[in-house]
Parts: C-alpha cells; structure tokens; sequence
C-alpha cells in the first residue's frame, strides 16, 4: 500500500502566533513531526502543505518534500482539513501522476506522535478492510461523559448523557466504560474516500488507534505548550534513567 505523509502547516496562528516555527524542547514545532515521519520509514512520500514560505523553507531543511503551496483561500482560520487534502492529492496526481492507496494527515500540534504510532496505525487499516483509522486518547475520569451534568431550565443539574436526576450518577469509577476521544494526532484514509459521492476523511468504516498518555496531546493553547515543554523534559529524564 502506497501511503503519502501529509503534513499540513499553514502560516497563520492566533492562538500561538508563529508557533509552527517556534521552539519546542530545541527544536521548531514543526521538526519533531518531520522527524517522527521519516523514522518511521512507513510513506511512499511526505510532503508539506503550506501557504509560508518561511515554514516550506524550514522543511525542506528537514528532508520533506513541498510540491506546491497551498492557496491563499485555503489556509484561513476556518479552513476545514477535506479541502486541504483534496487539493493536495489533486495536485499530485495532475502534476505528477502521483495517486497513493492512503494518506495520513500530521498536524505539526501533535509534537509526542513517534514513529511507531505511525507504523502501527498503517499496520491496522491494511489488513481490516477499514476507510480510515483514527488516533484517539482516554478521556480522564474526572472529565467521563457519565459524569457530566446539564443545567435545565429551573437551573437544575442533571446528568448530561441521560437527563436522569444526580442521585442515579455512577459513583464508582471502577463501574464506568472507557471513553476515548480523537486526539489529532494521526488521521489515516484510503484515498478513495476523498472522491467518494460524500466526500469525507472517515469514509464508512473507521477503526480506532489507542494512543497511551502523553503521546496524543495537541497543542493549541499556550498552556498546551507549555505541558508539551513539561513532558518533552519528562520523557528525557525518563530515557536518561534519571
């Protein structure tokens, strides 16, 4: 199975401004992507999309490929990512007769991705006749949906999921079902999905890849940086056997 890398980067950033570039644990954001990417030896290509010159220039340093740059009316704040794809995979199969079997989106805001997650994400959808495969984390129990509440009209609290009075909410955390939640960090497709009658990057089919904690955060805050910075260095404590 032929499978594109696509990293997607675009210059603009409100939340953390440059923050593609910006250093993280010594390195800018957008390497650790690059780096996992191409230690994982799993892509047929990876390229970047990007509408900053800035950024291609910095990954083109890293080893990846920047084809084209990715039009002005598709890197605005409310860009969704189906467009972005399907620009990308267009313009490689118009342009160079490039048509791989799947593509994984990376987004540079996953920077604790490694290169196994990558490998083990691809080993999954090949064999199990899936559209897609998805990176997902475990909810925190303090954050499980059965636990959460909704304020009614009177200004009552009832349980969220069930709309059931307080005193039935599950106590015992033993008693609650795992709960994961899509984390960013790999989105994998077959390519077909992207021309398919509803176009999507789920396609019908989508399996599930656990990722352990930290590995899934997405940074898009400055306190998400900030935990990412935190971890960085606690991982390297960890391999240093300190």
């Amino acid at each position: 199975m032929r499978t594109l890398g696509l990293i997607t980067a675009r210059g603009g950033s409100k939340g953390i401004p440059g923050k593609n570039l910006k250093l993280l644990a010594g390195k800018p954001l957008i390497a650790h992507t690059i780096e996992s990417a191409r230690q994982s030896g799993a892509f047929d290509r990876l390229i970047l999309s990007t509408d900053d010159e800035a950024i291609a220039g910095a990954a083109r340093r890293l080893g990846c490929e920047v084809p084209f740059v990715r039009p002005a009316e598709l890197a605005r704040d409310e860009t969704p990512h189906l467009p972005v794809v399907q620009h990308a995979t267009e313009w490689l199969a118009g342009h160079e007769a490039y048509r791989p079997d799947a593509v994984m989106i990376l987004q540079p805001t996953s920077p604790l991705r490694q290169a196994h997650h990558i490998r083990e994400a691809i080993a999954r959808l090949e064999p199990a006749g899936a559209e897609s495969v998805v990176s997902v984390s475990e909810v925190p129990l303090h954050h499980h949906p059965l636990r959460a509440v909704r304020i009614d009209p009177s200004g009552a609290a009832r349980l969220f999921v069930t709309g059931d009075p307080i005193r039935r909410r599950i106590n015992r955390r033993q008693d609650l079902p795992p709960v994961w939640m899509l984390n960013g960090a790999i989105y994998l497709l077959r390519s077909d999905v992207l021309s398919a009658s509803e176009p999507s990057l789920y396609g019908e089919r989508t399996l599930a890849y656990p990722m352990p904690s930290p590995y899934g955060i997405s940074i898009d805050t400055l306190e998400d940086w900030h935990e990412a910075e935190r971890l960085f260095a606690s991982l390297e404590t960890r391999a240093a056997g300190i």
